[in-house]
């Protein structure tokens, strides 16, 4: 994760949130922007993930069109979290479906926004959105955490730690992993302060904000 690009929570405070709409179509960029300056709000424009990655921003609301051939807002919430950017998302596209609909709601878009964008319906969502933004920040925080922890451990402290997320005791991981449970006491100190965890279960939880998938990649890349 790039540092130094991660936004706090009390970022949010203004009433005017500055809205980052990343949209490849030139003529759409522009008539977003002219909506957005419309009702009031700061506007920045990218023609897609690779510009804002250049530039990323630190505060308002980032307004996306949901392209599910490229992973959807699932991969772009991916993308944002390994640039250190927790601002929330809000999906949009021309005529969506209401299963994409629902699937953009379901990986972490806070709304859906119908194109072409109506300036009363983006007021209702900018109000809505930003009173939920506190929350997200918080939790894509407790995410980028965790996963900085974990990627701190070494292949054998992961592996402890996946066998006491499956509640084996230390002389069961011995067994498992072909070592003895005093080797097994070494890793599990270690990892327990690398995570900066006071005992077993909050090193689970650290596991489990994480996601199961990034705790898998960080492993493989060992």
């Amino acid at each position: 994760m790039e540092k130094g690009n991660v936004m706090q929570a009390t970022d949010f405070q203004a009433e005017k949130a500055a809205l980052h709409f990343i949209e490849a179509d030139t003529q759409r960029r522009a008539e977003l922007v002219r909506i957005g300056y419309s009702i009031g709000h700061h506007c920045e424009i990218y023609s897609d993930m690779s510009e804002l990655a250049a530039h990323p921003p630190r505060s308002g609301l980032i307004i996306i069109r949901d392209h599910s051939e490229t992973g959807g807002i699932a991969a772009v919430l991916e993308r944002l979290l390994s640039l250190g950017i927790c601002l929330p998302v809000v999906a949009m596209d021309d005529q969506p479906t209401p299963s994409q609909i629902v699937q953009a709601i379901k990986d972490g878009a806070l709304d859906f926004l119908v194109l072409p964008l109506e300036a009363e319906r983006l007021t209702r969502t900018i109000a809505r959105v930003m009173k939920e933004a506190h929350d997200v920040v918080v939790s894509r925080e407790r995410i980028m955490l965790a996963r900085d922890r974990l990627s701190s451990l070494s292949a054998r402290e992961r592996e402890v730690l996946e066998a006491l997320t499956e509640g084996d005791s230390n002389k069961e991981i011995a067994r498992t992993l072909s070592i003895s449970p005093r080797t097994v006491e070494i890793h599990r100190a270690n990892m327990m302060n690398k995570l900066g965890a006071r005992h077993a279960v909050e090193a689970v939880r650290i596991k489990l904000d994480a996601g199961h998938e990034s705790f898998m990649r960080i492993a493989e890349a060992a």
